[in-house]
């Protein structure tokens, strides 16, 4: 029975069972023969099920929220906004999307012929969930693939287990067919003998790029099917020197720190024209001393623990060093008063006089620490962006609407912002480049990831 660790206290705060191998085969099992029903039913039910599910799970989401608060440490805010925020603003959109995006591809009439293409469901869709935006992360999947006709197992993170659960409940509330979502607490060996089963569809990997690496190997190993991964981030913003300083300031600030940095599109590095380094960075400093970093259970605090131990001495190995290397660090832990009840609380990092020698600057640093660096042009600050192992997201900050979609085309991303960053709008498409992964959710595209074409060409016979 294993333990999930609360980072607000160090202490255990829930305990769930994993799986014997009899259980996943039974669950398996019904998801397969549920599946073979869920197929023929229509689009518009699927819709109004996901409606349903929403309602049901707003019943329980202040419940939900503290559940997920305790279990990652995100300010109960927040946690609380990312339902009433971005869980419902993806899936309305994916339910209104969804009769188009999945309508027969007829093609143009040729006679004594017709053709056209079905979407058909891949069957089981297996859902390998991270930790740090439990509800946004999942709902990517689930909802698309409940729409397009398959059931759907969530393999959530250890650390926010507990949330495939609520869906599996919300889901069951609303109606679903038994086994169309499960919860699949597994561990790793349980999860790599599902995935060489030859009974999956589909494999949604979200998580670390060495994880990716082995999904993909586990993937590969028994099976043709198709996988989605998301994975590492070291997304970049370029700051113009005609962009409204205090405007982008206020941006970036938020985009570093929400969520205590652990955001899959959080900013982590900075790039700033040398005519307004100064003023950006004064600017950036004041809002970055404004956070109040406390028990994430409590209203007043507005940037909670980091996920574990482990994850905060990380960023603070980044940061020292980075100024051991020559790093100037302007805000750092001395700037807050800190809680003591666990080694998981980290004020932000703003550091200056940083280059791509450092950690800081190349490697995913997944925590509240920015690096701001100074540059003679947007030529440089283009190569520095693209200077990465990865390409998730990347931001352009000008007054200048037409320059800044000019550079967009530059930029290695699998999304680039103008003017605005860490957001997934649901009607784009969301994917990245090089160690970020590759395949595809949300928008019109995102429901290809969980069917496959079938064409239909059929020749009339007279008799």
């Amino acid at each position: 029975m294993p333990d999930i660790i609360s980072p607000i206290d160090g202490q255990p705060t829930y305990h769930f069972d994993l799986l014997s191998h009899d259980e996943v085969a039974a669950r398996l099992e019904l998801a397969a023969a549920t599946s073979r029903g869920w197929r023929d039913s229509l689009v518009e039910e699927r819709v109004a099920l996901c409606h349903r599910m929403l309602s049901a799970y707003a019943t329980r989401a202040d419940e939900n929220a503290k559940e997920i608060t305790r279990m990652m440490g995100k300010p109960l805010a927040q946690a609380r906004g990312e339902f009433e925020g971005t869980m419902v603003e993806r899936v309305e959109m994916l339910c209104e999307i969804a009769p188009e995006s999945l309508a027969e591809e007829v093609l143009p009439q040729k006679e004594g012929f017709r053709r056209f293409i079905r979407h058909d469901p891949v069957g089981i869709v297996l859902d390998i969930a991270a930790w740090n935006y439990p509800l946004a992360i999942a709902v990517n999947v689930i909802v698309p693939a409940v729409l397009a006709g398959n059931a759907v197992l969530i393999k959530h993170a250890t650390q926010t287990a507990l949330v495939a659960d609520q869906f599996e409940r919300a889901f069951l509330e609303a109606g679903a067919p038994d086994g169309l979502v499960q919860a699949m607490p597994m561990d790793h060996a349980t999860t790599g003998r599902l995935i060489r089963s030859r009974t999956l569809g589909y494999v949604s990997f979200t998580g670390s790029v060495r994880g990716g690496h082995e999904i993909y190997r586990a993937v590969a190993d028994e099976n043709f099917i198709q996988a989605g991964m998301e994975l590492g981030g070291k997304d970049p913003a370029l700051v113009l020197e005609d962009a409204d300083i205090a405007f982008a300031a206020e941006n970036l600030v938020d985009g570093a720190f929400y969520n205590a940095g652990q955001s899959c599109c959080g900013i982590e590095r900075i790039y700033v024209c040398e005519s307004i380094f100064d003023d950006f960075v004064d600017a950036y400093v004041a809002l970055a001393r404004r956070y109040t970093i406390g028990d994430p259970l409590e209203d007043t605090t507005t940037l909670g623990p980091l996920v574990d131990e482990g994850a905060a001495d990380f960023v603070r190995g980044q940061v020292a060093a980075a100024v051991a290397a020559g790093a100037r660090q302007l805000v750092g832990d001395g700037d807050f008063d800190l809680p003591d009840r666990s080694r998981c609380y980290l004020g932000p990092q703003v550091l200056v006089d940083v280059n791509h020698s450092m950690a800081l600057m190349r490697e995913e640093t997944f925590g509240p620490a920015i690096g701001i660096a100074r540059i003679a042009n947007e030529s440089e600050g283009i190569a520095l962006m693209n200077d990465s192992e990865f390409g998730l997201t990347a931001s352009i900050w000008s007054g200048d609407f037409e320059r800044a979609s000019r550079l967009a085309e530059d930029v290695e991303a699998g999304t680039v912002f103008a003017n605005r960053c860490d957001y997934l709008d649901p009607a784009l498409a969301w994917t990245g480049v090089k160690n970020s992964g590759f395949g595809c959710s949300l928008s019109t595209l995102g429901f290809h990831s969980f069917t496959r074409p079938k064409s239909y060409h059929l020749r009339e016979q007279s008799i």
